[in-house]
């Protein structure tokens, strides 16, 4: 049994999408096919040399604070829920982690030794 995912936990830099091949069971494509990065919040952006945002940290890796990391004092899902920050994630990829409790909506598993086609950019 293969568990897999498609994870904005540590932030977004491009579009991408998993989608298996052969196994069995629900064996579902993931994906994030928008770009992030239009909807980036200006102190999380990462920019190139011409000044384009070409990243997007996540709450975690742009504030370090125990709440957006789900570490410390909330380190459990009922202590570390959804945030704005995290929402903004979700809200352009639904089926991506979005941050270190969103397993419910965003694990995928696939059974039978699957291959995997990743695509950069769907």
């Amino acid at each position: 049994q293969d568990f897999y995912d498609v994870s904005l936990v540590d932030g977004f830099n491009l579009p991408v999408s998993v989608t298996p091949q052969g196994g069995s069971g629900e064996c579902k494509v993931t994906s994030c096919p928008n770009d992030v990065n239009k909807v980036c919040p200006p102190n999380f952006s990462v920019h190139d040399s011409d000044g384009s945002v070409i990243a997007c940290k996540s709450a975690c890796l742009a504030l370090n604070q125990p709440e957006y990391c789900c570490t410390g004092d909330y380190a459990s899902p009922d202590k570390c829920p959804p945030n704005a920050y995290s929402m903004i994630f979700k809200n352009q990829c639904p089926q991506a982690y979005s941050y270190a409790y969103d397993d419910k909506s965003s694990t995928f598993t696939c059974f039978g030794g699957a291959n995997y086609s990743i695509t950069f950019c769907p």
